[in-house]
């Protein structure tokens, strides 16, 4: 059983998934906060669904329409996505919009230190990850459809913005730290000189590796993607080097020679050499940068836990880690001369 009701889904896939051919069965994936994400295993093959939460949301949260637009831009460029095959708009049909796309086979890794894989696997993984970064990134936005995916400016100067206003319309209790960068940030912007598709969440385990290779076979979860600086999915998946462990991406504190992960300074100079770059400005206002971002969206979870509309088991632990976020956020701001 799953929270979404078939009985008017199975005619509209049927109408139109290329090729879809019933019965089907419909499984809700494990994790996730943000948009619930389900398996449609059907006579035709396996696809995927995935839909807004139902009830009262943010404003321009939990966009799949976006989502959908941004993967049919990028599949026919060859570079690594599902196949999408529709999108519905009609929330008559399950109660929400969601859009449906292929089911890609594949190796997903959860702990970024790869406990399975041999050292010259776990580097091969890591370069594989930084590459398809640089290929996101070298793709023309105006080439593929996209020239209008984000506003014209400073990203930073937005996403600060849009952050505290995501943050202030999901507010619970005042926190000291998030009141001083909600201060600081806007009033020591980086210069931007250049803009790229942003996944804007860009991690491993929103990878798909293929079975057999280290390979990139599909990129998920572009929720939070749109046009803006480049580096601001870079800074992003920098923080692994600089979090702790705990099963999950973070890196800080292990032997990386030993286990065959690039360094810090490799994972730079490999996203430089392939972007063009002589290398990336100091990174601690970018950190402060992220981890108020993901203070905000940690924070939108708590609340959804208080409304009772939270999508996962997992909210309320994930909701406990505002507070340490937050201080975090302002521990790197304070190194960045705040």
């Amino acid at each position: 059983m799953t929270d979404v009701d078939t009985t008017r889904l199975a005619p509209w896939l049927e109408a139109n998934v290329e090729n879809f051919r019933g019965p089907f069965t419909l499984e809700k994936f494990p994790g996730g906060q943000s948009n619930p994400t389900y398996r449609i295993a059907a006579a035709s093959g396996d696809y995927v669904l995935r839909r807004k939460p139902f009830g009262p949301l943010l404003p321009s949260a939990h966009a799949v329409d976006r989502e959908h637009r941004l993967i049919a831009a990028l599949a026919p460029t060859g570079f690594p996505v599902a196949k999408p095959y529709a999108l519905c708009t009609d929330d008559s049909v399950i109660g929400a919009t969601f859009y449906v796309m292929s089911h890609v086979a594949g190796r997903t890794y959860w702990d970024g230190s790869l406990p399975d894989l041999a050292p010259a696997e776990r580097r091969a993984t890591y370069d594989a990850m930084i590459d398809t970064l640089a290929a996101l990134h070298a793709v023309d936005p105006d080439a593929v459809g996209l020239g209008d995916y984000g506003r014209p400016g400073n990203y930073f100067e937005r996403q600060v913005a849009r952050w505290t206003k995501q943050y202030r319309a999901s507010e619970t209790d005042r926190i000291d730290s998030v009141e001083r960068l909600i201060d600081w940030l806007p009033r020591t912007l980086p210069r931007q000189d250049r803009t790229a598709i942003v996944h804007g969440d860009y991690r491993i385990d929103n990878l798909i590796y293929a079975p057999d290779a280290p390979r990139v076979v599909a990129v998920l979860d572009w929720e939070l993607s749109t046009l803006g600086d480049p580096l601001a999915d870079v800074s992003y998946l920098l923080m692994n080097w600089v979090t702790e462990p705990e099963g999950r991406s973070g890196l800080h504190g292990l032997d990386l020679p030993a286990l065959g992960i690039p360094t810090l300074d490799e994972a730079v100079a490999r996203y430089c050499a392939a972007t063009g770059r002589d290398g990336l400005p100091d990174l601690d206002w970018y950190f402060a940068y992220n981890l108020f971002r993901l203070t905000g969206i940690v924070q939108g979870i708590k609340k959804r836990v208080a409304d009772g509309t939270a999508s996962s088991a997992l909210a309320a632990e994930t909701a406990a880690r505002v507070v340490p976020l937050a201080d975090a956020a302002w521990s790197f701001a304070q190194k960045a001369g705040a």
